[in-house]
């Protein structure tokens, strides 16, 4: 995987995040906040399991070698809204690290630490596209909790992003 395909994905997050959002901000915070069986209970829950990981955990883990130590289901925005203008504020940050990322970096290890301070070392390129795909598996977890709630969803597969590229060029 060079740099373009880890910008691709990256952009794909983006994509991913505004169009779930615009979705989102059509909800109440009670629809936000409502247990509907999700791993972290409500969408709210699952959208802060998302700001967590991907940049209080990950992020600083890739950017700058530090290693928080947060559990996965520490609350780190209480307002849903606030939530997600982080997420969509966020997310964009990947691109930017990628972009400027020495293209060595991209074949050497990244050592970290888990929350429950238990030493890692992973190849660097497939554990930054794991980020990417951990966001879409969640994505998804959230647009079949919206269709359980009776909200209309977005269409988040990668192909409908790739589509609407081809129709702006």
């Amino acid at each position: 995987m060079n740099r373009q395909n880890l910008l691709f994905l990256a952009n794909y997050n983006v994509w991913a995040t505004q169009r779930l959002a615009k979705h989102l901000n059509q909800l109440t915070d009670e629809a936000l906040l409502q247990d509907v069986g999700l791993h972290f209970k409500s969408i709210h829950g699952t959208l802060n399991h998302l700001l967590l990981g991907e940049h209080y955990l990950w992020y600083p883990r890739f950017k700058d070698g530090v290693s928080n130590r947060y559990a996965l289901d520490s609350l780190i925005e209480p307002d849903p809204q606030k939530c997600i203008q982080a997420l969509l504020d966020r997310a964009p940050l990947w691109i930017d690290f990628i972009q400027n990322l020495n293209a060595e970096r991209l074949h050497e290890l990244l050592h970290y630490r888990r929350g429950n301070g238990e030493a890692l070392t992973l190849a660097f390129t497939p554990t930054l596209m794991h980020v990417f795909n951990h966001g879409t598996h969640h994505r998804g977890q959230i647009t079949a909790a919206m269709t359980y709630l009776g909200h209309e969803c977005p269409e988040l597969d990668m192909v409908y992003m790739l589509a609407e590229q081809h129709r702006h060029q």
